[in-house]
């Protein structure tokens, strides 16, 4: 008898995602060693995380960031989009501006990185199941410098996913096109194009990659 069925209390059931197999392989050991967890599934985009979602019903996805195939930012929009039940917690190598920013404020309860210790990720996980929010040290420090010293408008930095988006825009590619192109909705592209004028302040494509342009962020 395992401790969950002793206890009488039923295990936080997890669905994994990140592009990398061995990475995938790994925590799906480690959690299934550890008594309090099932994993019920893993994806290797962002895109087949949403798919799996609905029909596996997690309590918690592990959502690594950038991933070809479809990226975490855009799959953590589109579950909340959807109404989804799982809380989702971050698990990446990166922890930038461009890349915590988005990941919270698209959804995501909790941000760890990949280096964080065994304990500390089950402590983690717990925690999201329970809809608190978990922040790695060097992520609480960026978002609260972000919240006490926020940019002026026109002068954010962007994403990964808006600098693909702003390259193909630059290349003359349609909104259908880029959708294509990247795995993504219509109107998740326009999604992505209305954040880009924001930060760059601009008013449509062709200003956006001439600013673009003029700051060095193309070319």
């Amino acid at each position: 008898m395992t401790e969950d069925a002793a206890t009488g209390d039923a295990p936080i059931t997890l669905l994994i995602v990140d592009d990398h197999p061995v990475v995938r392989d790994g925590l799906r050991g480690m959690f299934e060693s550890a008594p309090g967890f099932r994993v019920l599934g893993e994806a290797p985009n962002g895109v087949e995380a949403v798919s799996l979602a609905a029909g596996l019903d997690p309590d918690v996805i592990l959502m690594d960031l950038r991933m070809p195939g479809g990226g975490g930012v855009d799959a953590i929009r589109e579950l909340g989009r959807t109404g989804a039940r799982a809380k989702v917690l971050v698990l990446t190598t990166y922890d930038t501006d461009s890349d915590t920013l988005p990941a919270i404020e698209a959804g995501a309860t909790g941000y760890l990185l990949k280096d964080a210790p065994r304990e500390e990720l089950f402590t983690a996980v717990r925690a999201a199941s329970e809809g608190r929010t978990v922040l790695s040290p060097a992520v609480a420090s960026r978002l609260v410098s972000a919240v006490r010293t926020p940019r002026a408008p026109g002068n954010e930095p962007l994403s990964a996913r808006e600098r693909e988006v702003l390259a193909l825009v630059a290349k003359g590619t349609s909104n259908r096109e880029i959708a294509r192109e990247l795995f993504i909705s219509e109107a998740t592209v326009k999604t992505h194009l209305t954040h880009l004028y924001a930060k760059l302040g601009a008013k449509d494509r062709a200003a956006a990659v001439a600013v673009a342009y003029d700051r060095g962020i193309l070319g």
